[in-house]
């Protein structure tokens, strides 16, 4: 029987009640806070066992918001309401448990990985770390990517019209993009993860993920565009970029690609648009607020898969 429960917290954006789901570690002692997000089309209600058991089973405080849900609405994908949501969830969770306020950490994947990378450029000063999988970092090139699909009517829906002939839409776009905030994360460790197939067997191309890591890259470590351009349409990795990496903590799915900047990391495996919740978590767990990230992982093989029937 699952023990994270529906509860309703107060939003500071406009004063509601918002649903989420909600677990509280037992004991007297401060634990560790996950905030994890659902993806594109989904909301609170939405599968969340892997983050939710895990924090059963490790004792951490849990809270899975809904932050207006689907991101077909003007209310969500990237409007100030969905970050209130979001923000005041954490609010939530500090009055109403112990919170290790050192090991506050958000995951995502897919439209949560948009959310994820969302928050971590508005309020970097929140989180430990995060951990993005396939994310969607530019709202206005996945629209001109996913033409003709039902991402393509989500995004005019939420930005309120065509961007390509509604200047204005086309401005809410770049609002609800997080690579309008990544260069604001400052001292934040964040992981960026996605399967090198995505975009062909999935609905959002790599080309999101270097994005984002560039915006939070050294110069001298971003991925050229040509090499971006490469790794979307060829889907494999070219050999001036290096070769693959050992991690076993990714299970089956085999890194092709991996570049560190700072406390930015990147990596590509060999995978479409999955989700390997137990991987992000193991690597949160490890991160500790004011110290270097610690990139390696403790590991075994029982990964729990998120895949693209959550979108």
């Amino acid at each position: 029987m699952k023990k994270w429960k529906k509860i309703k917290y107060l939003s500071s954006g406009d004063r509601t009640e918002q649903p989420a789901m909600a677990y509280w570690a037992a004991g007297n002692q401060a634990q560790p806070l996950l905030i994890a997000l659902h993806t594109w089309s989904g909301d609170f209600q939405q599968n969340c066992d892997a983050y939710g058991d895990w924090c059963v089973e490790n004792n951490w405080n849990f809270v899975f918001p809904n932050f207006r849900g689907p991101n077909w609405t003007p209310a969500g994908c990237g409007s100030e309401l969905m970050v209130a949501d979001i923000v005041s969830a954490v609010d939530y969770a500090k009055k109403s448990a112990q919170i290790d306020e050192t090991r506050i950490y958000l995951i995502g994947g897919s439209g949560g990985g948009h959310a994820a990378l969302f928050l971590a450029g508005c309020h970097p000063e929140i989180w430990t770390a995060v951990s993005a999988w396939c994310p969607i970092s530019d709202i206005l090139r996945w629209y001109h990517e996913t033409s003709g699909t039902q991402y393509a009517d989500h995004i005019e829906r939420a930005a309120g019209g065509n961007p390509d002939i509604n200047p204005l839409a086309a401005i809410e776009c770049v609002k609800r993009s997080p690579l309008t905030y990544l260069n604001k994360t400052k001292d934040l460790i964040i992981d960026i993860n996605t399967g090198i197939h995505d975009g062909h067997t999935g609905s959002v191309p790599v080309s999101h993920s270097f994005l984002a890591f560039n915006k939070l890259a050294a110069l001298e470590d971003q991925i050229s565009s040509a090499d971006i351009e490469y790794v979307v349409k060829k889907q494999e990795i070219h050999s001036r970029m290096g070769i693959p990496v050992e991690d076993k903590s990714y299970g089956k799915y085999t890194v092709l690609f991996r570049r560190i900047s700072g406390k930015a990391r990147l990596t590509i495996f060999n995978g479409g648009h999955d989700i390997l919740a137990k991987t992000g978590l193991r690597f949160l767990a490890r991160q500790r607020h004011g110290q270097l990230p610690t990139w390696d992982v403790v590991f075994n093989h029982d990964n729990i898969v998120m895949n693209k029937l959550f979108e």
